[in-house]
């Protein structure tokens, strides 16, 4: 598979709707992972990241325009133990959940489909990263309508173990702008990292749409400590 530039495939899309990228960085030190929202109508684009723990969690700038907060208002990022969940929707209570009770990734996401918002049916987009004693691995799932079809609900895994030096897997919500907006299609693209958290924040923000972008959050795993540095911007400050 080719690697592709995250530069390129974010500017070249005006609506990649949510999307969730994870991978390690090209000095191998760090377990890697971003996560954006964009919006087209008013109540979409009405919110912020906040840091909510170990975690972030979505929240309305402006209190007094919430027209309906039922898939808008989640968190996206929460941490058990030494993994970290990442999704654009509130299975990442459910991972998280399931997850507790020695449940897979897989497994805690059998009882979710994609979200009741047709003619749309966006799909669930989650990623989990696994940090052990010096060692890493993640996956990244898809819960996806069968073209359209709410009565069947696909559902896509992918793992990767000991994931390359400056490699990353991008998989978003939409293939781009239209009505109905077009569901993501095949597996996660491979696409390029960098070693300073800084330099990669501000590429992903500043080749995502600017009419569209909303929020960012990016966080850097120092994969033999643990510890961790994390960026959010908003469009809404």
């Amino acid at each position: 598979m080719e690697q592709l530039s995250i530069a390129k495939e974010l500017s070249n899309n005006s609506y990649p709707g949510r999307g969730i990228i994870m991978g390690k960085s090209p000095n191998g030190k760090y377990a890697v992972t971003a996560y954006f929202i964009m919006g087209r109508s008013a109540n979409s684009r009405n919110r912020i990241f906040v840091e909510d723990g170990e975690g972030i969690r979505t929240q309305a700038f402006d209190e007094s325009k919430v027209e309906d907060p039922s898939l808008i208002i989640y968190a996206p990022v929460r941490v058990l133990g030494n993994k970290t969940i990442v999704t654009n929707g509130d299975q990442t209570d459910t991972i998280y959940e399931g997850m507790d009770k020695q449940q897979t990734f897989e497994q805690s996401l059998r009882i979710r489909e994609f979200e009741p918002d047709g003619p749309n049916f966006t799909p669930r987009i989650s990623g989990i990263m696994h940090i052990d004693n010096g060692k890493y691995n993640y996956a990244m799932s898809i819960l996806k309508s069968n073209n359209g079809d709410d009565s069947s609900c696909n559902r896509y895994t992918f793992a990767y173990e000991n994931p390359k030096n400056g490699e990353g897997r991008f998989i978003h919500t939409y293939m781009g702008d239209g009505a109905p907006l077009p569901s993501y299609e095949g597996e996660p693209k491979l696409i390029d990292i960098a070693d300073d958290i800084d330099e990669y924040t501000n590429l992903l923000w500043d080749n995502l749409n600017e009419d569209n972008k909303v929020s960012i959050f990016v966080r850097y795993i120092d994969i033999a400590g643990g510890n961790y540095d994390t960026r959010i911007v908003n469009k809404n400050v």
